[in-house]
């Protein structure tokens, strides 16, 4: 039997053909009018547009996934029936980095036992290591001032400082933060690390590679603290008052990772006192982002909709992995990336 690959998510025809051209012996089925459309490049996410299907339309979208052997994306208007309405999918490729949590919740383990997922880790390295740098950039440089004197017309001379020499601490050295690392030392700042295997190497941009439990040794010598990790049992929480406390007054701290690293009432608390001299976030507890929280106004702090990962770019990388795992699946290779339920990553 052939593979027939589902497309469930909006890509350019161009990267279309790309796929079909890794092998003529599969079917490539791609009905972007069925699909919900993009708001923006690279836009995979729930909050887009739903399309209204006709009866018609949906009985045909149905038919599509029942026949798929091989699903580009999951289709979130259908994520939690995908077990019953595809059951002969053998291999999901998301285009998202962090489905751990939502693929246990719906239990595809259980429900899919004879289903590979692999998710999109790497893809999104260099946009999120540029966010991070610009981050570090507008504090040390006094972005968020210089904005406000603008707004008010204002010209008063004033000092920031520079990167060179300053520490980074980077909690989560999988792609995203290995890349934060290199970037961070082009800029001529230490980067010490923290992942779950310490010894495994992130090439020689991190003076020293620690675990978890070191993290309360490392916080004092932080000037910026930088989150990269995913949102897993070991990770939920891990940033609260006590960690805000272990940090020199004026450290910035930028999330690149899951919002429930950090316990959001401390961080606007250590904001508040003057404590924590900013912080630079892309991720939330909730989002969006409500608008009484009290993140929004505050003069320290950047709030960015999620969007660090996003890129015009973001398709091409993402169906570049999928042709690279194409090729494996059909040779019986191991895939990259292969989605490991118990780590959540």
């Amino acid at each position: 039997m052939s593979e027939r690959i589902l497309i469930s998510t909006w890509l350019d025809i161009e990267d279309v053909e790309r796929i079909q051209a890794v092998s003529s012996s599969v079917e490539v089925m791609y009905a972007p009018e069925l699909l919900n459309k993009p708001r923006f490049p690279g836009d995979h996410g729930a909050e887009m547009p739903e399309v209204s299907l006709s009866q018609e339309d949906e009985a045909r979208w149905l038919s599509l996934l029942g026949r798929a052997t091989i699903l580009f994306d999951i289709d979130r208007r259908y994520a939690d029936q995908i077990p019953y309405l595809a059951p002969n999918t053998r291999w999901i490729q998301s285009t998202s980095s962090g489905i751990g949590q939502s693929v246990n919740k719906r239990r595809y383990p259980e429900r899919m036992p004879n289903t590979i997922i692999t998710t999109a880790s790497g893809v999104h390295a260099i946009p999120l290591a540029e966010f991070a740098a610009m981050a570090m950039l507008m504090h040390s440089r006094q972005a968020l001032h210089m904005i406000r004197e603008q707004s008010n017309r204002r010209w008063e001379r004033f000092s920031g400082t520079d990167l060179s020499g300053r520490t980074v601490l980077i909690v989560g050295l999988g792609s995203v933060g290995s890349e934060v690392a290199k970037v961070s030392k082009a800029l001529g700042m230490r980067v010490l690390g923290i992942r779950r295997n310490p010894h495994q190497s992130t090439g020689d941009a991190v003076e020293s590679i620690h675990s978890l439990v070191s993290l309360p040794d490392l916080l004092p010598l932080a000037d910026f603290l930088v989150l990269a990790a995913p949102d897993t049992a070991e990770t939920k929480g891990m940033i609260g008052m006590k960690e805000f406390a272990l940090l020199p007054k004026g450290a910035v701290l930028i999330n690149i990772g899951r919002g429930s690293l950090i316990d959001e009432l401390a961080l606007i608390t250590s904001l508040t006192s003057g404590h924590l001299g900013g912080a630079y976030l892309d991720v939330f507890a909730k989002e969006p982002l409500p608008e009484a929280n009290p993140l929004w106004p505050l003069p320290n702090v950047l709030v960015n909709a999620h969007s660090a990962s996003t890129s015009d770019r973001e398709n091409s990388r993402i169906v570049d992995l999928f042709c690279n795992n194409l090729h494996r699946y059909l040779n019986n290779e191991p895939l990259l990336n292969v989605l490991d339920p118990i780590k959540g990553y």
